[in-house]
């Protein structure tokens, strides 16, 4: 009996009952994420397919951002912050997660998205997924760190069933928490959540978009010129998505600071996105721009593409229009790799498969999710590209994010206050510089 209580198999037989419990929660998060999201994806693309069957929809885009704006006024306030309250939850558990976030961010996407606005989905599968998955703290009377688990379970399923991409759900649950940690105790769980949550929406009968690069576009190894190419891109997709991130905050700030009363803001956003759609005759850059991202695979676009998707998106989600960034964020990846195949020698479909996973792995610091999400789509031979693309565009994105609720856990480089958010580090970098000043205006008088 001595030698089993020092043995490993006590720990064994301590670890699977833990695991397996955690692991029935993970899955039941998955059913209920996974299900919103089938919902959610059909939703969707009825609305968009309404849309271009009806394409003065677009001129009602103010009067439907007044509608979404004022629903948030009245009944939204609590779950206003969206991806960036689960994130402050997990780090800092107050209260369950209030149920309506999930119909409201639902509504609020397919509307942005009939009448024309320029957003992504996976902000609206995440908040869904959490929201979901959080409820079941009442029902099981979840403790705060098993709550903690549950809700980045959560978000690993809503990802996950959202793309179709179930390993980088599950790293994506533990990666977008904090800038350079990962929390490996709740590996277990957000893998489970997100194969369920992927295997639930499939089960429904919805598919996801095919994005598909030749094989024979890839050579049998790796040369020098593609790595080299590869990193180029990375440098530039990790500036695009740093770029991205701060114009829609900006933006966000700019409405905040001029438009008072909330609900207006969205109409302001409104009259611009449709005006400018108009007058460009643009209309591929409204909704979420799938056709588009598929043809940066097969055809050159105008290398000019991604600037006018990002355009689009920061005055849609920065006036305050609801849906995610992360697929507007593929399209800008892979319409920016597209344009840097005139100057680059991978191939044009190559070089946009790696800024599909790259912009976004630099705006959401999510290097490890984004070069899985590669893999999973476009297959492993793109692996070694994507993962050198999507390392260097975290790196060279900065401490700036989509999410400004991410922590930082290890800085990319200099030395960053451990936990702080990435919303407040400006105020940090502000009171750093004030004090350097002090402290050299003492020197100065001591001197003289």
């Amino acid at each position: 009996m001595k030698m089993f209580h020092d043995s490993p198999l006590r720990d064994l037989f301590g670890v699977l009952p833990r695991a397996a419990h955690v692991s029935a929660l993970a899955a039941l998060a998955g059913v209920m994420a996974g299900s919103a999201s089938a919902l959610f994806l059909v939703a969707l693309d009825l609305a968009t397919d309404t849309r271009l069957i009806h394409p003065w929809l677009l001129w009602l885009l103010p009067v439907a951002g007044f509608g979404v704006g004022w629903i948030y006024l009245r009944l939204g306030a609590s779950v206003e912050a969206g991806n960036n309250l689960l994130i402050d939850e997990i780090h800092d558990p107050q209260r369950v997660v209030p149920l309506r976030m999930a119909p409201l961010v639902l509504v609020g996407t397919v509307v942005t998205h009939l009448f024309g606005g320029s957003a992504g989905r996976e902000g609206t599968a995440v908040q869904m997924g959490g929201a979901l998955a959080d409820q079941l703290t009442h029902v099981f009377r979840l403790s705060g760190e098993q709550r903690r688990v549950l809700l980045m379970s959560g978000i690993a399923a809503g990802f996950a069933s959202v793309f179709g991409t179930p390993l980088a759900g599950a790293v994506f649950g533990l990666e977008v928490l904090a800038i350079g940690r990962l929390r490996y105790d709740a590996l277990l769980p957000c893998l489970v959540a997100a194969l369920v949550g992927d295997a639930v929406t499939r089960a429904w009968g919805v598919h996801h978009t095919a994005y598909t690069i030749a094989p024979g576009l890839f050579a049998a190894s790796m040369s020098l010129s593609g790595a080299f190419s590869a990193a180029v891109a990375g440098v530039l997709c990790g500036l695009a998505g740093m770029a991205f991130a701060q114009a829609t905050h900006a933006m966000s700030a700019f409405m905040k600071r001029r438009i008072a009363y909330a609900p207006l803001r969205p109409v302001a956003g409104g009259v611009l996105v449709a005006a400018a759609a108009t007058a460009l005759g643009t209309p591929q850059y409204l909704g979420l721009g799938i056709p588009t991202i598929v043809d940066a695979f097969h055809t050159t676009l105008p290398w000019y593409d991604f600037l006018g998707k990002a355009l689009f998106t920061v005055v849609t989600l920065g006036s305050g229009f609801k849906g995610g960034e992360v697929t507007p964020l593929f399209y800008i990846g892979a319409t920016l790799g597209n344009a840097l195949s005139h100057v680059l020698t991978l191939p044009a479909a190559v070089l946009a498969g790696i800024g599909f996973v790259a912009v976004f792995a630099g705006a959401a610091n999510t290097p490890i999710a984004s070069t899985l999400m590669a893999i999973e789509i476009f297959g492993p031979q793109i692996g070694s590209y994507a993962a050198i693309a999507c390392v260097l565009a975290y790196l060279c994105s900065g401490h700036t994010g989509i999410y400004r609720a991410q922590r930082v856990g290890h800085g990319k480089h200099g030395a960053v206050p451990e936990g702080t958010r990435l919303a407040d580090l400006p105020a940090w970098r502000k009171s750093l510089g004030a004090g350097r000043r002090a402290t050299e205006d003492a020197q100065d008088t001591h001197r003289r």
